[in-house]
């Protein structure tokens, strides 16, 4: 028999553990990850009016294009792996492609948590936050990694010729970066705060419920 158990924290883990995928997910795909120094697109033209700030993501970048509708053109400047600006660069976007993958998949699993608390005899709980503990640590990994291709020809187009690994020059960390940095953290969190949704689910106060003959359980 199916026994459907919800408990405020087995509840606010769920809730927490999409957020932080879907934050995660978010800024591995925004362009706004460095924010270039601010140019116009006349050479001869000084106006503070037609000067923009282009911005550079891990594969992707928005540049101001004269003679098109909007003025901003924004889409993936490389068209194959290959040809992310450096091979730090790949390797981060690979340990957060790892990362955001395995967030993924636990908010996934943690929707079914009200009806399945066990796999295989082993909490459910407990496995997807170990899982968000491997994917913080590739996160780690790739944010880590990230800085280190800041001395590359692309970022340097962007950020001055002074850009250097860890130092970004002219430039400016985008919301993007943060954003990543921020839901690598409540990651670690999530992963912690799993331990506390199993034990509301697992309560002498669930059993006394389900021995009562209960299929719909829920506790503060």
């Amino acid at each position: 028999m199916c026994h459907v158990i919800v408990t405020c924290r087995s509840m606010l883990w769920t809730l927490l553990s999409i957020m932080v995928a879907l934050t995660e997910l978010i800024a591995f795909m925004s362009i706004d990850w460095l924010v270039g120094f601010p140019r116009s697109p006349n050479n001869g033209s000084h106006s503070s009016l037609e000067r923009y700030w282009p911005t550079l993501g891990l594969y992707s970048r928005c540049i101001k294009v004269p003679g098109t509708f909007s003025g901003i053109q924004c889409g993936p400047y490389a068209s194959h792996f290959g040809e992310i600006a450096s091979g730090f660069w790949q390797a981060a976007v690979i340990f957060l492609s790892v990362g955001i993958f395995l967030l993924c998949a636990v908010a996934f699993t943690s929707i079914f948590t009200m009806c399945f608390q066990s796999i295989m005899k082993k909490s459910i709980f407990n496995i997807c936050g170990l899982l968000q503990g491997i994917a913080g640590l590739f996160l780690i990994l790739g944010l880590t990694l990230y800085p280190a291709g800041w001395g590359s020809d692309k970022v340097q187009a962007y950020c001055g010729p002074d850009a250097s690994p860890y130092k970004v020059a002219l430039c400016s960390l985008g919301w993007a970066f943060y954003t990543a940095i921020g839901g690598t953290v409540l990651t670690f969190l999530c992963a912690i705060f799993s331990a506390q949704a199993e034990i509301a689910t697992s309560s002498d106060k669930v059993q006394e419920e389900i021995e009562e003959g209960k299929s719909l359980i829920c506790l503060l």
